[in-house]
């Protein structure tokens, strides 16, 4: 027997196929793993196939669908609904599966316009960008492969559950498995998994900057630009009020005073930081590499000055040129 689900599946399917008449799955010994979550097209042609070619019970087979079988975001209702029937239907495993000769991707934002048309709907009462709110794609591929990162993703799928990336032709129903969510199980989950673990070994050298905790930060619901803010605002914060664990020596133009400022550690730089290519991930290390850029330049922060080590010289004072004294004149009394 093979260890999991999809693999005994993808093998069941591959031996029908092939003739082989003992070719079959055996749902009862993925108990653990089912019921199954699946997304798919809406096209009719997948209603002789589906679940049948995946050898699973239709009781088993949680089937949600739309058109293209698209998902456009991580916090879309696509998603949504995946997470609650993993949430509410029990649901162990997520599986987007795509099709080939799919007609949505075959149509494109021009005659889509036109169908739009014919139905008596205008251009200007669709939304302006067609290709992102319709989900348009030229490759059944890269469609899946697309919708399986988006949730892998999400905040609301959690590490526990597999997500399967599958292509099925729709002639012979033989399946194509483009995705291997055991193989990505236990990776980051969500934007905030990923910005932990990329924060991973920099929190160590954090460690003198007793009660600086990344993992405790807490950001408000938002957009990208003002959860962008609130980050660097709660990173600053806590670098601020931690305590010193080492002090810088002053510079030859600073008296001696003026040491024990504050405290960096050594060779720690969050510019240098390196995220996730994501959104989440370029906001991030853009966040970094404004609080280096602040330290080096010596920027209030928070209020509170932060010093540099090396003096900064004076601008040269340009020589004020020599006041004008106002010429008199006399006039004399007319003969």
């Amino acid at each position: 027997m093979a260890d999991r689900l999809f693999e005994a599946m993808i093998d069941a399917n591959h031996r029908a196929l092939a003739g082989d008449p003992d070719a079959g799955l055996h749902p009862a010994d993925y108990d653990d793993e089912l019921p199954l979550v699946a997304l798919t097209c809406v096209d009719a042609r997948l209603n002789a196939l589906l679940p049948q070619a995946l050898g699973v019970p239709a009781e088993q087979f949680i089937w949600l669908r739309n058109a293209g079988n698209i998902i456009t975001g991580t916090m879309s209702s696509t998603m949504r609904s995946l997470a609650l029937a993993c949430a509410v239907k029990g649901g162990k495993e997520i599986v987007i599966i795509g099709h080939t000769d799919c007609q949505v991707g075959k149509t494109t934002a021009m005659q889509l316009i036109d169908r739009f048309h014919a139905l008596g709907i205008e251009r200007h009462m669709l939304p302006d960008n067609l290709n992102e709110y319709f989900g348009i794609f030229g490759s059944d591929r890269q469609n899946v492969l697309k919708a399986v990162e988006l949730a892998r993703s999400s905040p609301l799928i959690g590490p526990k559950i597999p997500v399967q990336g599958l292509l099925i032709d729709i002639e012979t129903g033989k399946l194509e498995w483009l995705v291997n969510g055991y193989q990505t199980l236990g990776a980051a989950a969500s934007p905030w998994n990923q910005l932990a673990q990329a924060v991973g070994p920099a929190a160590d050298a954090l460690k003198p900057l007793t009660g600086f905790n990344l993992g405790e930060m807490k950001f408000p619901e938002g957009k990208i630009g003002e959860m962008a803010s609130e980050i660097g605002q709660e990173i600053l914060q806590r670098i601020q009020h931690a305590p010193l664990a080492s002090t810088v020596p002053p510079s030859p133009a600073q008296s001696p005073g003026s040491a024990g400022k504050i405290s960096v550690p050594t060779g720690f730089n969050l510019g240098e930081l390196k995220f996730p290519e994501t959104k989440i991930g370029d906001v991030v290390s853009s966040i970094g590499k404004e609080i280096s850029h602040r330290f080096a330049q010596g920027r209030a922060v928070s209020g509170t000055q932060v010093k540099v080590t090396q003096p900064v010289a004076a601008p040269p004072k340009i020589p004020l040129p020599p006041r004008l004294k106002p010429k008199m004149q006399m006039r004399r009394n007319p003969k």
